[in-house]
């Protein structure tokens, strides 16, 4: 691989990724992250305001990384959102948001929790966090990962390019705002 392609995401957006926002946004943001990271835990709010104020021009996209050899519960957490995702789309973010918001916090006791508060079967959980395929999708995601030259994270790509300037409010959002080109820069006069 070249180094131009290392700044491209080497796999499009398709159905099964979790994807949060409409989908003919004029923006795409697919962000590579790890439940236990901590830059991922300080991005977390930036991608929700973002996702708030910037509604019907951006399209989220969540994707595995979990980087085990530092975060020992990080891959855990994978598998419980994947899990949650199985009883519903709305399921994955309702657990995606109770693990960022709870992130000092991630053993197995503490995921079967957050699956109870927001719902889960939980004979359901259980069975489907001990499911090869629920595995093999955190898997698929890394590999996607790899492939378009995550190494650590967060690593966002904005429709398909990787973002490689801050990832504050401020630079996030002036990045959205570029890619979605004169449309967004009149909607926010």
């Amino acid at each position: 691989m070249n180094g131009e392609s290392m700044d491209m995401l080497a796999d499009d957006v398709g159905g099964d990724d979790h994807v949060s926002g409409a989908p003919g946004a004029l923006v795409t943001l697919v962000e590579y992250a790890d439940f236990e990271c901590l830059h991922c835990g300080r991005a977390y709010p930036v991608l929700a305001d973002l996702r708030a104020s910037m509604a019907g021009t951006l399209r989220f996209v969540f994707r595995h990384f979990p980087l085990g050899w530092e975060h020992p519960h990080a891959h855990d957490a994978a598998l419980a959102a994947e899990a949650a995702a199985r009883q519903g789309d709305d399921r994955f973010w309702a657990m995606h948001a109770q693990m960022f918001e709870h992130q000092d916090r991630l053993d197995r006791d503490a995921l079967r929790g957050y699956a109870r508060a927001i719902g889960l079967d939980l004979a359901r959980y259980a069975a489907d966090i001990a499911d090869p395929a629920v595995e093999a999708r955190v898997q698929r995601d890394m590999e996607t990962g790899r492939a378009s030259g995550v190494r650590g994270t967060p690593t966002f790509f904005v429709n398909g390019v990787r973002h490689h300037a801050a990832w504050d409010l401020d630079g996030l959002r002036d990045a959205l705002r570029a890619a979605a080109g004169p449309t967004a820069r009149a909607a926010r006069r």
